[in-house]
């Protein structure tokens, strides 16, 4: 099995990233061929700064390596650096509805946000996203729970791509989304019901990767809860219900088992608990990524590798739907 996922080279990787991606990506290269992107491209189409793109850039790929991608077992690489990306891209443009680009929630959020230029890529970013996905005829697609939309608009283009013209045959792969039964949405500590962002008004809502324990401690200790005593989920708890998301996501637990062992505690007693397992969970990460992160040349050096490798798979792929589409010479 194929599996591909994209992540952004831009801000801090939270706990959200983490739990939603990261730690699926890293747990895909036990069950299939993992194939994953440090999106560049989708980077640009919003107000950016190109030297701190390139940082990032960077930041991401030591996390990722800390965290457990190893690049003997999987395909890690720099979108920008593949072209077939872009190409594919303009060819799926012809059986993507502009209607459809219109409603999608991310296209409304961020151009609404934008207070100086709303750029035609905003628009065009789920056909770039499908393309990524596309190119290589991954099987799946491992992502948090706000994706689910870009990951069904990638399987209608697959679809009405193989309709119009596969022929009977199926060109392009329709992916399956994989979203993770505990840990999907994590939400901000201060604001429950807000996802955790790094555009969040209060830097206390959001745990970072990267952060040190004490900081780490000091959100969770402050995280906003209820005015119940009760740790269990429900309507007009979810403060101490993202808790319970959390703890049982870093333990690789659910969240019943979580309640049953806190039933008799109280809220200051179980944040604790879920500060002390966020340390834990996130301290091998931490503790690798400095020492990747000051070798610039070998992180370049695994991500030229990478797109090598994934140039060989897509570049297949581009050359079967140029020639269904009739764009360019035909093959001899």
């Amino acid at each position: 099995m194929r599996i591909f996922s994209g992540i952004q080279p831009t801000g801090r990787k939270h706990l959200g990233n983490y739990i939603g991606a990261i730690a699926q990506y890293i747990s895909s290269q036990e069950r299939g061929e993992g194939i994953f992107c440090i999106v560049d491209l989708h980077a640009i189409t919003v107000a950016y700064e190109p030297i701190e793109l390139r940082e990032r850039l960077y930041d991401t790929t030591a996390i990722l390596l800390a965290a457990g991608l190893d690049p003997a077992r999987c395909i890690l690489f720099r979108q920008s650096d593949v072209p077939e990306h872009t190409e594919l891209t303009w060819l799926l443009c012809g059986v993507t509805e502009l209607g459809r680009l219109q409603r999608m929630h991310q296209f409304r959020d961020k151009s609404i946000a934008q207070r100086e230029l709303v750029s035609a890529g905003l628009l065009v970013y789920p056909v770039l996203m499908a393309a990524d996905v596309l190119a290589y005829r991954a099987h799946e697609v491992p992502v948090g729970e706000d994706q689910r939309e870009h990951v069904e608009l990638m399987r209608d283009v697959a679809r009405r791509f193989n309709a119009r013209f596969g022929e009977g045959k199926e060109i392009l792969v329709v992916p399956e989304c994989r979203i993770p039964e505990v840990g999907a949405r994590i939400m901000d500590l201060q604001e429950p019901a807000r996802k955790m962002s790094t555009t969040s008004d209060s830097p206390q809502g959001t745990v970072y990767v990267l952060d040190e324990p004490r900081a780490i401690e000091k959100k969770f200790k402050s995280a906003v809860t209820d005015s119940g005593s009760e740790v269990r989920g429900g309507p007009e708890k979810e403060g101490i219900g993202n808790l319970i998301e959390i703890l049982a996501a870093v333990r690789g637990s659910d969240r019943v088992a979580v309640e049953a062992e806190f039933a008799d505690a109280r809220y200051g007693e179980f944040k604790a608990a879920v500060a002390s397992a966020v340390v834990e969970y996130l301290a091998p990460v931490r503790e690798r990524y400095q020492a990747l992160r000051a070798e610039e040349s070998a992180l370049e050096a695994i991500l030229a590798d990478g797109a090598e490798r994934a140039r060989a798979i897509a570049s297949v792929t581009l050359a079967d739907v140029r020639e269904r589409m009739g764009v360019g010479a035909a093959r001899a």
